[in-house]
């Protein structure tokens, strides 16, 4: 049992991981979305005796980093779960850093996300961000629109348990004015009424620090998901380490529940 939970939660493969490459993983089956816990800044940041606003920003750097990896193995969807609705709960100056990272990053990378095909999604509740951050979003989103590349979508003032609240009191709504039928009510039906209805769910889902949760992160379409654990800070996690998580899902057998 508990060599099945070493290999569960992602340890080191007995190779020397550095060997693979990009070309090797290709060979393989590619996830087509892979959803990602970004946790570990400001343990990364203690370590180094710095502040925590540290961390959060040498993890943005790691976005970067990543989104450009996952493009170049043809990941359809990379989603980021970048700041939870529980997340309010941090320091004010910490918040305050943390909502203005979507802006930095946005307006300092845009033109290479651009250039690079990526289109640029968020999901989360819009109103309560500050509008600063809201307008580095929306021009970011409108700016990379026509783009048929990854999709970047970001999980912003996001929770799953809100989220699935939402999508019942929008069910109950359109079921009272006669525009769903209760016993048309399918998994499929329910599934186009969350925020992520135009996407597929999670093939692999990566949480970096060693914590071995969900957070409130997708519950709903991580059903199927595959998990990987892995105790890298997330400052720290890098393309090898994505190729590693990928190398992972690929020797796993999926099969949804049957044999």
């Amino acid at each position: 049992m508990f060599n099945f939970f070493k290999k569960w939660k992602g340890d080191p493969q007995p190779f020397d991981i550095e060997e693979l490459s990009n070309e090797e993983i290709k060979k393989g089956e590619i996830p087509k979305h892979i959803a990602i816990i970004m946790d570990g800044n400001g343990r990364w940041a203690k370590k180094r005796a710095l502040p925590r606003i540290a961390g959060h920003h040498e993890g943005m750097k790691v976005v970067r980093k990543i989104t450009k990896q996952a493009n170049l193995l043809g990941v359809e969807v990379l989603t980021l779960y970048a700041f939870s609705t529980e997340n309010w709960k941090r320091p004010k100056t910490e918040v305050d850093y943390l909502m203005k990272l979507p802006e930095e990053f946005l307006t300092t990378y845009l033109p290479e996300l651009i250039k690079e095909n990526v289109q640029v999604r968020i999901m989360g509740d819009k109103q309560r961000l500050p509008k600063h951050t809201l307008n580095a979003v929306e021009k970011a989103i409108n700016d990379t629109k026509k783009n048929s590349g990854l999709i970047l979508n970001f999980a912003l003032n996001y929770g799953s348990r809100a989220e699935i609240l939402s999508a019942v009191q929008h069910i109950a709504t359109d079921i009272k004015r006669g525009q769903l039928n209760d016993s048309d009510l399918t998994e499929d039906v329910f599934s186009s009424y969350l925020m992520t209805n135009s996407i597929q769910d999670p093939d692999l889902l990566i949480r970096t620090s060693g914590e071995i949760r969900l957070s409130n992160f997708m519950l709903w379409q991580l059903a199927y998901t595959e998990f990987w654990f892995t105790d890298i800070l997330w400052p720290d996690f890098n393309e090898q380490s994505l190729l590693q998580a990928i190398y992972t899902y690929q020797q796993r057998g999926r099969r949804f529940g049957g044999i």
